[in-house]
């Protein structure tokens, strides 16, 4: 194994030395440097934006045949689209290997993560991020009900993403923008199903109410009651 080191000064150990006495000792630590890093496992994944990536990345630092490397320092760094991984840094295990949890962002479906280590090539993975793309009015628009009272079915909103997919943990607010009234609650976050429930009580005075329904970045979308005499 074609394993080469590197020498770095550990300032902490100086912490408790007077300056004189610090310039004139120098801790040292070995820190192995690769040939190659590479992707073991983690990339081109997907899941809803803000969430972990259901597999955790794992990537190995190696030597010129293949082999796993100990104590390679490998550094992590978010790209496009937000997001975090944790841990930030770490150092390889006896497999040459380091894992963590990438936890994409909300800014974009296109998702990007940096790995660096000292004198070898950096690599790239990428991830798609999914995020809500439409409202959709499950139960309760267009019901009737007599003036200052409840609607008879509740209000039922679902937030999905592309192919119909649910998004859960996404804050949903109502806003009356006609005939008085209102609906309780007025802001709830989607179940695992993508949906909330809310009741609406229309007006003190007979006629149409509406509302607007909103959530994260997706356009909003009305809702319309009718309060009777």
């Amino acid at each position: 194994m074609s394993t080469s080191f590197r020498t770095l000064r550990a300032l902490g150990a100086c912490a408790a030395l007077t300056l004189t006495s610090c310039a004139k000792k120098d801790v040292t630590t070995a820190v192995a440097v690769a040939d190659a890093l590479t992707i073991v496992q983690g990339n081109n994944q997907a899941v809803q934006g803000g969430k972990a990536l259901p597999l955790p990345v794992v990537l190995r630092a190696t030597d010129k045949s293949g082999a796993g490397i100990a104590g390679v320092p490998v550094t992590l760094a978010v790209g496009d689209g937000g997001g975090g991984v944790d841990p930030a840094s770490a150092i390889t295990d006896a497999k040459g290997e380091i894992k963590a949890n990438w936890t994409v962002g909300t800014l974009q479906p296109g998702q990007s993560l940096y790995a660096s280590s000292p004198g070898v090539a950096a690599v790239t993975l990428t991830a798609v991020a999914i995020l809500p793309t439409d409202i959709i009015i499950a139960q309760g628009n267009n019901q009737s009900a007599k003036a200052g009272s409840s609607l008879t079915n509740s209000i039922v909103v679902r937030v999905i993403g592309p192919n119909n997919t649910p998004m859960q943990g996404i804050t949903v607010g109502f806003q009356i923008t006609a005939g008085g009234g209102a609906i309780t609650p007025q802001s709830a976050v989607t179940s695992a199903l993508g949906e909330v429930t809310a009741k609406w009580t229309v007006g003190a005075v007979a006629g149409v109410n509406t509302a607007v329904v909103n959530a994260s970045i997706v356009s909003p979308v009305t809702i319309t009651a009718t309060g009777t005499p």
